[in-house]
């Protein structure tokens, strides 16, 4: 079985709402789980899922990186914060071939559980 059909297979079997946007990227969407629009894709052997947090602000970047920087040290299980473009995402990757069902369900917690966990903090980042 190849990646893909692994990775859907696993999503199916966690009952893990998903839309195939192109080849070797998904969607996933669940309301039920606080996991909205979180893109997984594949490269080669590796999955990587991504979460677009907020724009990055235009003012208090030092004291938002920082927080940042200590969330990964101290409070992320799985994954980290990081920057895409213009975008502060939430970031994990997955070596495929020795990736099982609860290491993706374990990293779709951790990723849930920190946008819940951090909203308040980061929250006051946000520029409308």
């Amino acid at each position: 079985m190849g990646l893909k059909e692994k990775i859907e297979g696993y999503l199916i079997d966690l009952s893990i709402p998903f839309e195939e946007k192109s080849e070797n990227f998904w969607m996933i969407s669940s309301q039920e789980r606080s996991l909205e629009n979180v893109a997984l894709t594949i490269e080669d052997t590796v999955a990587t899922i991504t979460v677009n947090v907020m724009p990055v602000p235009s003012s208090n970047k030092e004291e938002l990186f920082e927080k940042l920087l200590n969330l990964n040290a101290n409070e992320m299980i799985h994954g980290a914060y990081g920057i895409e473009g213009s975008n502060i995402v939430l970031i994990d990757t997955l070596e495929g071939e020795t990736m099982d069902i609860e290491e993706l369900q374990a990293t779709l917690d951790s990723i849930s559980l920190a946008l819940a966990q951090h909203y308040k903090i980061l929250s006051k980042y946000r520029q409308n």
